[in-house]
Parts: C-alpha cells; sequence; structure tokens
C-alpha cells in the first residue's frame, strides 16, 4: 500500500510521534495503520513524543579523557532525581566516551551503535525516555586534541567520577614534563569552571558581543559630557576592561587574583621545560540557557480548589 502524506498526518495525529518516524512505521507495516501504531509503540517512540516537548534542564555533564583526546557532553533529563538514577548515569557515561571516539556532532552520534542493545544511541534515548517517564536529550557536546601535551578534565559538583553539574576540559600542547604541565591544566580547569570564560583569546571572542558592549559603553561615556578624544579613551579602557572580564587569557588567574592567565602559562615554561600553549578549552554548565518553567504551586493548588 502506497504511503500518502494524508496517512503520515493521520498517524501523527493518533501518536504525537514525529513525521519521519510515522513515515517509516507505515513503510515497515505496509500502510497498515493499527500495525504502525503499535510499530512505534514497540519502539517506544509514541510514548517519548508525548514527553517531547517537557522542558528537560536537568541531568549531568560528563566528561572523559583518554591521552592526549578529550569529551565533555550534555545529556539532560527533567528532574533531578532521574540524574541521580544509576541507569541515567550510565547512559550519560556512555555517550560522553562516545563522543571521544567518534566526535562531537550529537545528530550523527544518535545514528551510532550504543553498545550491547542492538539500537542506535538515538533509539536507546527514546528507550530511555519511554522506560524512566521523562523527557531526554543529548543536548550538546565538544571534543578537543593536541599532538603533544595533555588534555585535562575537570569536574565540579561531581556525584560520581567523570560526572556532574559542570565539566571542564584543558588542551595544553607542550613537549615538557607531562605532570607538571596535568598540574597546570587542573588550576586552569577549576578556573574556567569559576570564571565562565566566553572565548580563549580576545580573536576568538564572537565581534558582535564586542560591538554591542562598545555602543553601550559609547553611550555611557558621552553622557559624562567629556569631549570625543576623551570619550575615546574612556571607551577603549573599559573595552579592555571587559576583555578581561570574559577571554580566558586576559582574566586575572583565580588562584592569586592578579596574574592574566596567558602571564600564568607563559610563565609555567620554566617549570614544564618547555613552552606551553593553551590550545583550547571547553566548559559545560548543565541547563546554561535553557529556559525552565517557573511554577507557582500554591497558584495551582488555589486554582484547583476555585
Amino acid at each position: 500500500m502506497a504511503v500518502t502524506a494524508a496517512l503520515v498526518k493521520e498517524l501523527r495525529e493518533k501518536t504525537g510521534a514525529g513525521m519521519m518516524d510515522c513515515k517509516k512505521a507505515l513503510n515497515e507495516t505496509d500502510g497498515d495503520m493499527e500495525a504502525a501504531v503499535d510499530w512505534l509503540r514497540t519502539k517506544g517512540l509514541a510514548a517519548a513524543a508525548k514527553k517531547s516537548g517537557r522542558v528537560a534542564a536537568e541531568g549531568l555533564v560528563g566528561v572523559v579523557v583518554d591521552g592526549t583526546k578529550g569529551a565533555v557532553a550534555e545529556v539532560n533529563a527533567e528532574t533531578d532525581f532521574v540524574a541521580r538514577n544509576d541507569g541515567f548515569q550510565a547512559f550519560a557515561e556512555t555517550v560522553t566516551a562516545l563522543v571521544l571516539s567518534n566526535g562531537a556532532n550529537v545528530e550523527a552520534l544518535k545514528d551510532i551503535a550504543y553498545p550491547g542493545t542492538g539500537r542506535t544511541v538515538g533509539e536507546q534515548l527514546t528507550h530511555n525516555i519511554a522506560t524512566i517517564g521523562e523527557n531526554m536529550s543529548i543536548r550538546r557536546a565538544v571534543a578537543l586534541s593536541v599532538g603533544d601535551g595533555v588534555v585535562v578534565p575537570y569536574v565540579h559538583n561531581a556525584v560520581r567520577p567523570g560526572l556532574g553539574k559542570i565539566g571542564v576540559l584543558v588542551a595544553l600542547e607542550s613537549t615538557g614534563d607531562k605532570a607538571k604541565l596535568a598540574d597546570l591544566g587542573k588550576q586552569i580547569a577549576m578556573h574556567i569552571a569559576a570564571a565562565a570564560p566566553q572565548s580563549l583569546s580576545t580573536d576568538d571572542l564572537d565581534q558582535t558581543l564586542v560591538e554591542r558592549e562598545r555602543s553601550v559603553l559609547v553611550e555611557q561615556a558621552r553622557a559624562s559630557g567629556k569631549p570625543d578624544n576623551i570619550i575615546e579613551k574612556m571607551v577603549e579602557g573599559r573595552v579592555r576592561k571587559f576583555y578581561q572580564e570574559v577571554v580566558l587569557l586576559e582574566q586575572a588567574f583565580v588562584i592569586d587574583g592578579e596574574t592574566p592567565v596567558k602571564k600564568v602559562v607563559e610563565a609555567a615554561a620554566k617549570d614544564v621545560g618547555a613552552p606551553v600553549t593553551l590550545k583550547a578549552f571547553a566548559r559545560l554548565q548543565l541547563g546554561e540557557g535553557i529556559e525552565k518553567e517557573q511554577t507557582d504551586f500554591a497558584a495551582e493548588v488555589a486554582a484547583l480548589t476555585g
């Protein structure tokens, strides 16, 4: 039987599953509507679809390092209760390990085989949603590597090794002493967790963000009534201060509160025995940027009781 757009639409309305999943279900069942519904239920897709609109801002950030490679991934659920579940934690660990070996493209990751299940990562995610009863997602991931040096992990608020609320990776390149390099990387990683830099260098910083900040600073300076040449100097000074707040290499190192991170890295060459380059970093904070639904339980109760 030919699978038409009308059939796909009808199945979608019946189950709440995604359009492509509905099309696949109908193809697999030769257009039999009821069989397609059962096919979706078997795969857990119908149940998962009903939960897909719910906000998943809790969960865990996983971090893993193997030699000169590291990965960090954010896996979300709706509640912290689920994030404490052993099964969810094992899933977050496995996903992070798969990022390490396969790269940080989340959509491509979903097509990779999930170990020991006969499912893909995407199918395992759907299975978990149907089994646990909460919306979940693999939100984002980053992979870093160096040719010669170290990639150092750090997890803040760890619930178990490699899993927590903030995950950081620091990639340092150097031919010097790797143990001392790792110690430096750990300090920088802790700094990153606390200071939340937005870029590695001023060149990497989003220029739209810089121009927006500059525009605000110009207007503030003009309000002072000073001449244009003074305003220009005021703005440049404030832009430098802005860089010191958001750019990792310009930030004051949290260990002493005054030395710029770039100077700390330069000075480390003497201790490590070779020049050191801070090549890259990654910092993922759980739920960052997700707008959580705010509920007023007392108001809900009042509304229900009339």
